[in-house]
């Protein structure tokens, strides 16, 4: 019985200290390899007119969360992005942390480009 609520309590310690993400996906595509770019595209930068939007993602907090900061959640969105066969990651809303939480809470859509993702303005990921 122990050995229970120990195991138990190891996995609610470590689930609840990730940032929650909701993701909704209308249109997979093919899965891309880490070596396809994605593009960053902030609130402030357009995304081109015939890019195929995919889904989009919701990064919350968990009341407990760490590793949650922009760049972060941009690394995680990156990631499902490439599963979802997405080259562009836009930003659509974004909330610093403040005193209700210590997390970014960021709306994200992805988007599928056939043109140069190279050529588009986008935000530099900040990776320390």
């Amino acid at each position: 019985m122990k050995r229970i609520l120990s195991t138990i309590s190891v996995v609610l310690i470590l689930t609840s200290c990730a940032s929650t993400i909701k993701t909704t996906i209308t249109n997979q595509e093919k899965t891309l390899t880490t070596n396809d770019k994605v593009a960053f595209l902030d609130m402030n930068h357009e995304v081109p007119e015939n890019a195929i939007r995919i889904g989009n993602a919701k990064f919350g907090d968990s009341g407990f969360s760490t590793d949650c900061g922009f760049n972060s959640n941009l690394v995680k969105a990156r990631k499902i992005a490439r599963e979802n066969g997405a080259n562009i990651v836009k930003v659509t809303e974004s909330k610093k942390p403040d005193l209700w939480s210590s997390c970014y809470r960021i709306k994200i859509d992805f988007y599928k480009y056939e043109g140069d993702i190279n050529s588009l303005p986008q935000y530099q990921l900040q990776i320390n």
